[in-house]
């Protein structure tokens, strides 16, 4: 085999000058003038950046090309552990029920109705047939009319998240008038069916306004302008029906805007104005609204209730309080039906649900938790999940539960008997025994005493004693917590005798939502010491040893590889990063990328703030890699990418090869996809067996003598 030719990126200097500080980037070019375009029609980027991709990906290529027959094997236990022909629980709403289904060898599901209790099915949405003829292909969202008569789904041909709306008529099967164009993918039907909200994504890719158009076609009108580049936007309609709902607002501070369902048209009115750093969101319910927010400094949430007067909104100055804030106890989610209410926390890592009936209700200044009933599992570590259905005057709660080593079991609840059913389990065509694995929950103390958990998932005969291979995976950022869920992909590494293991950094919510502010903006850099700190625990336990640990992460989980492959190389034999978000000072000075300004209250604003600009400077992995030896990277990114683009891993692969020792480092850009990677439910696994390959030849490098 002839070795690989090495890409060769010519740098470029750009200097920059910002808040009086001076730095250069060379390999700016990388960035397409015309991104914006590129994202909409990916043969449209400058052909000097195209011949560059090209030649990283064969170089990554010819450099695992020896992975080839590994891969393929990867890929065939990965299929042989889902179901090929499976479907969903049956959704009940009024006279029909809805469920998706797989057929054999399909890449995207099949939706489906039929009468209640069953009957023949009519087909509403066959996703394979419209994923034909697209390299990649991906449904938002899909969902009925509440009067049955239309259905309306949102999808994205080329991986940008510029999705495009159709509504089709139910009777006659055809699809409606033109397309909803431009949008976020986010839509719902007004109560009465009669009128279509949607989100509308402007030409840098931000969610900037809402429309309203007639739902069996017509002109569109204007609902909501968004005056902040820096805030989201949400559309919902609650489960009462009683309400279409707008959320604004980012990461720190919202306020929900309301519509009342009888009166579609009517202007949005503000629920409660908002307050800067606070949060709230909204649950009707009957004669009042339960509300989940962080007020009056319950940093795990707590949940309240107000009663308005008929056409008076939800403020402030109505709250009182029903479900006390707890430190440690964060209020996930609320669900609500009519004569009852269920709510999930997350504590010491693991959630639980809670329920209570109307009827029960302890009288004002009592926490509801005192009567409510707990749902909860016996394992180190598992997950339960809340799924909302389309009824709202039902008793049945329906919830999953599953762990590292146990597949999804979905379960009905009755709340007015107690009795639960398992309506499903996932089953595994392969097979899987979860008596034959364990999971075990560690915590690693961070340099500032913090105690950091860790999720491990291994074989029960896998022995600690240093020798066996180590994945660590880790992402740290925006609240978001990585839940003890089972994962059938991992098994391939476990089986070949691997620990598979989840570092609960800082900056996600795995411990509370102290735990998610403790790891951003000035607190940032906890994160990416608590992912050293586990490495280095799990070491000197004997799940792995220094040297013999593979990273994985993500998105902002890319950002943490880079930032840790900075700080500790050493600890690693191989480093994969899918999307990674790593030149982190270019991106967040870059007002005009999608998600910058409504970035900035998770990272800082370079631009106005000094002391913003030189702690990212301090970490940001583009911008601080050393002349020394770092271990093998894999660096994944797509092309249609709108979150992390596509130049931000080639340019960090470029300037390891030109700055550090060591590697090989390598650059896989997805030349038909975005943030996500491939689609398709089998498709996708390519690049989940990419990155296992990756983790097993970076390991058999790391051998002594090898």
């Amino acid at each position: 085999m002839t070795a690989p030719t090495l890409p060769q990126a010519h740098r470029d200097l750009k200097d920059i000058t910002q808040l009086g500080r001076r730095r250069t980037d060379p390999y700016a070019w990388m960035k397409d003038e015309n991104w914006q375009k590129v994202l909409r029609d990916p043969a449209a980027l400058r052909p000097d950046i195209a011949a560059h991709l090209t030649a990283e990906n064969a170089y990554a290529d010819a450099t695992l090309e020896g992975l080839a027959d590994l891969r393929k094997a990867l890929v065939g236990e990965m299929v042989g552990r889902i179901k090929e022909v499976d479907e969903s629980l049956p959704s009940p709403d009024g006279a029909f029920e809805y469920l998706t289904r797989f057929t054999a060898g399909a890449q995207h599901p099949i939706r489906v109705r039929r009468s209640r209790g069953g009957g023949p099915e009519e087909t509403l949405l066959d996703a394979e047939a419209r994923a034909q003829g697209h390299d990649y292909y991906a449904v938002a969202a899909a969902r009925h009319a509440p009067d049955h008569s239309l259905y309306a789904h949102a999808e994205d041909a080329q991986g940008s998240e510029v999705y495009r709306i159709f509504v089709r008529d139910l009777q006659t099967g055809e699809m409606l008038g033109e397309p909803v164009e431009s949008t976020a993918g986010s839509f719902v039907f007004s109560p009465d069916s009669q009128w279509l909200f949607w989100i509308y994504r402007d030409d840098n890719g931000r969610p900037s306004r809402i429309y309203r158009r007639p739902a069996r076609g017509g002109e569109d009108v204007l609902v909501h302008e968004e005056p902040d580049q820096g805030f989201f936007l949400q559309i919902s309609v609650s489960a009462s029906r009683a309400f279409i709902m707008i959320e604004r607002g980012d990461h720190d501070t919202n306020e929900t805007l309301l519509i009342p369902a009888d009166e579609p048209t009517a202007r949005p009115q503000v629920a409660a104005p908002m307050v800067r750093g606070e949060r709230y969101g909204l649950t009707h319910w009957g004669d009042r609204f339960v509300i989940l927010t962080n007020t009056g400094g319950a940093t795990d949430f707590k949940l309240c209730t107000a009663r308005p007067a008929p056409g008076q909104m939800p403020t402030r100055d109505l709250w009182v309080p029903l479900v006390d804030h707890l430190p440690g106890h964060f209020i996930l989610d609320v669900v609500a039906l009519e004569d009852h209410l269920a709510w999930a926390e997350r504590c010491d890592g693991n959630i639980r649900i809670l329920t209570v009936a109307r009827a029960g209700l302890p009288g004002e200044g009592t926490d509801a938790r005192s009567v409510a009933q707990a749902i909860g599992e016996d394992e180190a570590a598992f997950a339960l999940e809340l799924v909302p259905g389309f009824e709202y005057a039902t008793t049945t709660l329906r919830y999953v539960y599953d762990s590292p080593t146990t597949p999804q079991h979905w379960y009905d609840l009755d709340l007015a008997t107690g009795e639960r059913t398992l309506c499903k389990v996932r089953e595994i065509p392969s097979g899987h025994d979860p008596a034959q694995y364990e999971t075990r929950r560690l915590f690693a103390t961070a340099p500032d005493g913090a105690q950091v958990p860790i999720t491990l998932l291994m074989r029960k005969k896998t022995p600690a004693d240093g020798q066996a291979p180590l994945l660590l995976y880790g992402y740290g950022s925006y609240g978001i917590a990585m839940d003890a869920n089972f994962n059938s992909s991992v098994l391939s590494l476990v089986d070949r005798g691997w620990i598979h293991a989840v570092a609960h950094v800082r900056g996600g919510s795995d411990k509370g939502w102290g735990w998610f502010l403790d790891g951003r903006g000035t607190k940032k850099p906890n994160t990416f010491t608590d992912f050293v700190a586990c490495a280095r625990h799990l070491a000197a336990k004997g799940y792995g040893s220094e040297g013999r640990i593979v990273a994985h992460g993500g998105s902002a989980g890319g950002l943490l590889m880079g930032a840790v492959a900075n700080l500790a190389p050493d600890l690693f034999a191989g480093i994969a990063a899918q999307v990674p978000f790593v030149d982190m000072l270019n991106t967040m000075s870059d007002v005009s990328l999608p998600l910058t300004p409504p970035e900035w209250p998770e990272w800082g604003n370079p631009i106005e703030d000094p002391a913003a600009y030189d702690l990212i400077a301090s970490y940001s992995p583009y911008d601080n890699i050393r002349p020394v030896a770092y271990p093998p990277i894999l660096a994944m990114g797509g092309l249609s990418d709108p979150r992390v683009t596509y130049w931000e891993p080639a340019k960090w692969i470029a300037r390891l090869r030109a700055e550090a020792t060591g590697g090989p480092f390598l650059c896989r850009i997805n030349m038909g996809a975005g943030h996500g990677g491939s689609s398709g439910r089998f498709k996708r696994l390519e690049e989940v067996a990419l990155v296992q390959a990756f983790a097993i030849w970076a390991m058999e490098r790391a051998r002594p003598g090898a």
